[in-house]
């Protein structure tokens, strides 16, 4: 019997192991996160186009800006009252979307009231959805 036990402790610590890795391949997630919804009704151009760079920074009109100077950059736009209220953001040549770049953009769209939207892998466009949570 005690051979018994032997042979079962490590069959069961295995079967566990097997279900744990199978629920967590699972569990992934999907092509959408929390923060990004399929956009129903995409504009036919946008006002703004950035571009991905590396550092958690984004290319406009071929420079590279950091969050701070990108907010920066659409204040004057809207001062000038140049068109500010679509924004697309794009993979960059060296550099993929991140989720930093996407909570980023998020907050500066809440902050300055425009739609931030961004070209995903599969040439779907989704909406970028900041969530306020003082709202909560």
């Amino acid at each position: 019997m005690t051979r018994t036990f032997r042979i079962l402790r490590p069959l069961a610590l295995a079967a566990f192991a097997t279900a744990i890795l199978l629920l967590g391949a699972c569990h992934r997630g999907g092509n959408v996160a929390p923060d990004q919804v399929r956009a129903a009704n995409v504009p036919a151009s946008f006002d703004v186009t950035l571009l991905a760079d590396k550092s958690n920074q984004f290319d406009f009109d071929g420079a590279p800006l950091t969050v701070e100077d990108l907010r920066s950059a659409f204040r004057y736009r809207l001062e000038e009252h140049l068109p500010m209220s679509t924004v697309l953001l794009k993979r960059g040549e060296k550099q993929k979307i991140t989720k930093e770049h996407i909570s980023s953009l998020a907050r500066v769209s809440l902050e300055m009231k425009f739609k931030a939207y961004m070209l995903e892998k599969d040439g779907g466009i989704s909406e970028i959805v900041p969530v306020d949570k003082s709202d909560k």
